[in-house]
């Protein structure tokens, strides 16, 4: 069946052009008079093949129509309906809230990065203790497991104070004895699923306050603020790489089964943006790094930054969650910000630390 059979069905006897309607026979009898053809009503016009906007949204194609000529009839020969244009993309959250909030948040850490830097312990604590927060009360929500949030949220904050303090070594030493705080306060409890809450809780403080200590650990080395700040930018920077050519161009899937927003696209943009930042950053603000050694680190940090954000999907898509909270307008919750972060933190001391040679 061709295109020309859409519409009402041929009228027998009609041999006139095509595009117009069918004519109707002289009826028998006397002729009208010119009243009576005031009076006539029209025949239904029957639109070409592929009818007009009235037909695409799903009207009667066989309903009748005022008489005069088609809307279309003054069309020029061969011209085509211009195409519907394509729903443009939106963001899936509230854009002004988010940028708000990010501002105001930038804010606060600047302030108690440059000026205080023991208040800015505080605020690496504090992120902590709400992260984790968000993330027990998730699984206990949907799934049903019990990690103990208070050894984790008190033993959290110690590791992010003995890696400010006593380094490294300060660090694991607090993470061994929350581990074993972790297991003592879960034997209070019935014994069922035991394993499984206790092996939910561990990962919960290696996730989010050891991985969080190495942000406390770039903060005491000798010019820590800026170590911190390069950390921060470059990690944002790529982010919003990531998300700005992968809203333009992103067409090829980077891994749809976890993240079905996310672009090969958007990967490369997360790349070259916080390349060019990591060569800028590293030459200008921080003391003995070149631009090379900020090109290495920029593509270290789109990477692990990339791996922490899909890490986070993954939890959710398996929590059957869309956010880890709602704390933060346009964002989600603390968690939402620091799936990035997390992952990164100990990429970037690290090599900072190669590079410098100090930390």
């Amino acid at each position: 069946m061709n295109d020309s059979s859409r519409g009402a069905p041929p009228h027998a006897g009609y041999g006139g052009p095509p595009g117009q309607g069918p004519v109707r026979p002289p009826a028998a009898g006397p002729p009208h008079g010119a009243g009576d053809a005031a009076q006539t009503r029209p025949m239904p016009i029957v639109p070409p093949a592929g009818g007009d906007q009235d037909d695409r949204d799903g009207h009667d194609r066989g309903a009748a129509r005022p008489s005069g000529p088609p809307v279309h009839a003054n069309r020029p020969a061969g011209a085509h309906p211009s195409p519907a244009t394509p729903p443009r993309k939106r963001a899936g959250r509230d854009l002004r809230a988010a940028i708000g909030v990010g501002v105001g948040l930038g804010a606060v850490i600047l302030a108690s990065l440059f000026f205080v830097k023991d208040v800015f312990v505080g605020v690496i604590a504090a992120a902590v203790v709400v992260g984790l927060w968000e993330l027990t009360s998730r699984l206990r929500e949907q799934k049903g497991i019990r990690a103990p949030l208070v050894p984790l949220a008190l033993g959290g904050v110690a590791m992010v104070v003995a890696g400010y303090l006593r380094g490294p070594e300060g660090a694991w030493v607090a993470m061994a004895l929350t581990a074993l705080a972790v297991l003592a306060w879960r034997m209070t409890d019935a014994p069922e699923n035991y394993l499984r809450d206790v092996t939910a809780a561990l990962f919960a403080a290696f996730y989010v306050p050891f991985l969080a200590t190495f942000v406390a650990l770039m903060l005491a080395a000798d010019d820590g603020a800026w170590w911190v700040l390069v950390f921060l930018v470059l990690t944002v920077v790529s982010d919003t790489g990531a998300y700005a050519v992968g809203w333009r161009f992103g067409t090829h899937k980077l891994a749809p089964r976890i993240s079905p927003g996310k672009t090969r696209e958007g990967l490369l943009g997360a790349v070259g943006f916080a390349m060019v930042a990591g060569a800028l950053c590293v030459e200008f603000l921080i003391d003995g790094g070149s631009w090379w050694e900020g090109l290495l680190l920029g593509l270290a940090v789109a990477g692990s930054a990339t791996l922490g954000d899909l890490g986070e999907s993954m939890i959710k898509r398996d929590l059957g969650i869309k956010d880890m909270g709602t704390l933060l307008p346009g964002h989600g919750g603390i968690m939402d910000r620091l799936d990035s972060l997390l992952p990164t933190a100990p990429v970037a001391w690290l090599l900072l630390v190669v590079f410098t040679g100090s930390g």
